[in-house]
């Protein structure tokens, strides 16, 4: 699920762009797959926005700069791949807090 990486963290998300509201529902793992953090944002897929709000989201309820978080993969899709950059251990336990595994 939280990978640690040369520069921090890297993480799976499945992102709900109109979503009704901003927020972070927990960890999901289904079968087959890793797992991934769950999140619903209110903005639309169009023109990065829905992105802006992942990262305004992830930015806010971790702790960390928005500069410090960039979606590595899935740009236009609604699985991604986030990274993290910081202190590893601390951005996991941080991450792992948000939810419990489904």
């Amino acid at each position: 699920m939280i990978r640690a990486t040369a520069q921090g963290v890297s993480f799976a998300v499945r992102l709900t762009p109109k979503g009704g509201r901003d927020r972070i529902e927990g960890w999901v793992r289904t079968a087959g797959e890793e797992g991934h953090l769950k999140i619903r944002v209110s903005a639309p897929p169009e023109k990065g926005k829905a992105n802006d709000a992942l990262v305004a989201l992830l930015s806010r309820t971790l702790g960390v700069g928005k500069s410090r978080i960039a979606i590595a993969k899935g740009q236009a899709a609604r699985n991604k791949i986030v990274e993290i950059a910081g202190d590893a251990a601390e951005l996991a336990a941080r991450l792992k807090a948000l939810g419990d595994d489904r």
